[in-house]
């Protein structure tokens, strides 16, 4: 019973940006993002949150060290997420092109949904290469998009400019936004950051309903 409760307690540690990017510094951002936009299964990662919280901390101080609690120089921080953003899009790309086509063959699991592909597709479908960039502020989309690009073996180049428009947007805009407000957030981070949760899932979860319902109605 007590190592159930430890890996709870790991677990809402692991989904808690501010402690995550406490305790674990630059590394675990750039490797979130990374996994978020690349990897399929890192879907349920917080991203929008992770770079709002990124922009905070490097812009408020650890009273212990005198130093920002993210020290890293803000300007930095954004190309090295911008880069990693790219870089994971960029790997879901190559896998969607080689091994994409098998996963709309590929039965539930734990992790993987096969509804979150159709929905994807459907959302690919009525925005066209434009979903690359709007896919990056919306959960789920933004680890599927790339993906299905892939697999419909949309141009590498043409991939690649959306990709970089679209990280570039996204990271900056986040991290920008949590480091002009640090001052305002203060000491009520967590609270911001169950808004921002409710704020992205909202209009994600409308338009992951809105396409399954369109799937299924091309089915019928």
């Amino acid at each position: 019973m007590e190592s159930i409760t430890e890996l709870f307690n790991e677990f809402k540690e692991l989904i808690d940006p501010a402690k995550v990017i406490a305790k674990y510094g630059l590394i675990v951002i750039l490797a979130f993002v990374f996994a978020e936009t690349g990897l399929f299964f890192g879907f349920f990662l917080p991203g929008d949150s992770l770079l709002l919280t990124a922009g905070v901390l490097a812009n408020q101080t650890n009273p212990d060290t005198g130093n920002p609690i993210l020290d890293v120089n803000i300007y930095l921080l954004i190309v090295l997420v911008i880069t990693a953003a790219i870089l994971g899009n960029t790997v879901g790309y190559y896998f969607g092109k080689y091994t994409g086509p098998k996963l709309f063959k590929k039965e539930d699991s734990r992790i993987f949904k096969k509804k979150y592909l159709d929905s994807t597709k459907d959302f690919y479908d009525r925005n066209g290469a434009l979903a690359l960039i709007m896919g990056r502020f919306l959960p789920i989309f933004r680890t599927f998009v790339p993906i299905l690009a892939g697999t419909i073996q949309m141009s590498a180049s043409k991939f690649f400019v959306y990709n970089v428009i679209g990280a570039v947007v996204w990271v900056t805009s986040f991290v920008v936004a949590g480091y002009a407000l640090s001052e305002v957030v203060g000491d009520n981070l967590k609270y911001v950051i169950i808004a921002l949760i409710i704020v992205t899932l909202l209009p994600a979860l409308k338009t992951f309903l809105k396409e399954r319902k369109r799937a299924k109605q091309k089915s019928v």
